[in-house]
């Protein structure tokens, strides 16, 4: 219970959390340099490093900001002691965002999935690095969790944290596994990645995947102060129809927060 204390108050607390901020490069897959943003504690580092993987519309507001999404998720888990990267997959390699295009020139399952375990080797070398990473992503980055989970090359990740994926391929390929544990949060009500694959790849593996659905909550539901909206012209969603709601769930939100938190403070090489 002080446990659970402790991380509701760093939740209610994140704002006055202060966390050192830098953009650096690192290698990536051949041909590639990744541009990333890395979040270290004001302190001392006392857990793994969580590797982060953006969504479809990338990390980056219009003004090159870091969307709210990313930054308070670096902010609660630098307050526990870790260190946060997020590299960046599309403008590393000059493209936009991804959600309104059919034909997309980078996927979750090959130059995603590839980033990933270039900057998991990366984070490993550094003095903050530690011994492995945890690999957390959203949705188009949720997707490309599953995909490195399922095949990881020997990447130092030591579990995965996969928020609202694209479960359904996965979820139709006999093949797929999971290298080291998972935990799988999603809204119920999710018209863009429907969370009825996720519930079945996740029940395949009862003791890999710890899987938890939000009744009522919907894509993005853990976006600080985000109205629930109607995205239109999007190419793939759950209703094959371009449309899928959006939004802050608050309850949800504070909820994967605490499971989240526990989760990667949990984990062990």
């Amino acid at each position: 219970m002080r446990h659970l204390a402790l991380l509701i108050l760093l939740l209610h607390a994140a704002p006055a959390l202060a966390m050192r901020q830098s953009t650096v490069e690192l290698p990536g897959p051949p041909g590639v340099t990744l541009r990333a943003e890395l979040y270290l504690p004001d302190g001392p580092v006392t857990g793994p490093a969580v590797l982060g993987m953006h969504g479809c519309a990338g990390f980056r507001r219009p003004d090159g900001q870091v969307s709210a999404l990313y930054r308070e998720w670096a902010r609660l888990l630098t307050g526990q002691g870790h260190a946060v990267l997020l590299p960046d997959s599309f403008g590393s390699r000059g493209q936009g965002e991804q959600c309104t295009r059919r034909e997309r020139a980078i996927l979750p399952g090959r130059e995603r999935r590839a980033d990933a375990i270039a900057a998991a080797r990366w984070l490993v070398a550094q003095p903050f690095g530690g011994p492995g990473v945890v690999m957390m992503g959203w949705s188009h980055g949720g997707s490309t969790v599953l995909w490195t989970a399922n095949n990881p090359e020997g990447a130092p990740i030591l579990a995965y944290v996969a928020m609202y994926p694209g479960c359904g391929v996965p979820n139709r390929l006999a093949s797929w596994n999971t290298a080291a544990p998972m935990l799988l949060l999603i809204g119920e009500a999710d018209d863009w990645t429907p969370a009825w694959t996720c519930q079945q790849l996740a029940g395949r593996f009862p003791d890999r995947i710890a899987y938890h659905a939000y009744p009522g909550a919907y894509h993005g539901f853990d976006a600080p102060n985000a109205p629930i909206r109607v995205r239109t012209g999007l190419a793939y969603t759950a209703g094959n129809n371009g449309q899928a709601h959006l939004g802050t769930d608050p309850a949800a939100r504070e909820d994967a927060m605490r499971r989240v938190a526990a989760f990667v403070a949990g984990v062990r090489p």
